[in-house]
């Protein structure tokens, strides 16, 4: 399936502005930026697919959903009072890793074999560890932003070389977004009350 170049351009359009409200307002950890990330992820979602990245489309899939548990969870903390952040430890950061490296060598070699995938590892790295991220963003945690700087990295590159510009240009911004985002994160956990 394909899509008219306008409806493609103004899908890449607005889910351009979609992500990039979703990072500011996760920075400043307002609830609106899970509203803002599903419109994103469901738009991305078709693109990505379009584009041969059926790992990157299944991941904006699961965004839409995370959306919804986020929201819900920062409603929840948020409604004890301020959002608090914290840190994950990290022996399950390593842990994580070799499971996600894991996970990724074998989706890979899984879609290079049975789709016409065009970057199967570079598609399942970015995937597996945006799925965590994802996870330690919901659950207000500090080290996301580091995870979301290299994945935008990573994304800046895949989608500029599936044509993708405007979408390689958010990933850009949101790597500084997600290092901006780290920073107010720390900031905020070495003020709150309660230990991280």
């Amino acid at each position: 399936m394909t899509l008219p170049a306008g409806t493609l351009t103004a899908f890449e359009i607005l889910a351009t502005l979609a992500g990039a409200a979703y990072a500011v307002l996760a920075v400043r950890r307002n609830r609106l930026c899970w509203i803002a990330g599903a419109i994103g992820a469901a738009l991305l979602a078709v693109l990505a697919g379009l584009q041969a990245l059926p790992m990157q489309s299944g991941l904006q899939v699961f965004y839409v959903a995370m959306s919804v548990y986020g929201w819900l969870n920062w409603t929840r903390a948020s409604s004890e009072g301020d959002l608090p952040v914290g840190t994950w430890p990290w022996q399950w950061h390593l842990c994580a890793a070799v499971i996600l490296v894991l996970l990724s060598y074998l989706s890979a070699h899984w879609l290079a074999e049975r789709t016409r995938a065009e970057w199967p590892l570079l598609d399942s790295l970015t995937t597996w560890f945006s799925l965590l991220a994802t996870w330690l963003a919901a659950r207000a945690k500090i080290e996301n932003w580091i995870y979301w700087i290299v994945i935008d990295g990573v994304l800046v590159y895949l989608f500029y070389m599936q044509g993708l510009v405007l979408i390689a240009l958010q990933f850009l911004v949101l790597v500084g977004i997600a290092a901006a985002g780290f920073v107010a994160w720390r900031r905020r956990a070495s003020t709150q009350a309660a230990p991280i």
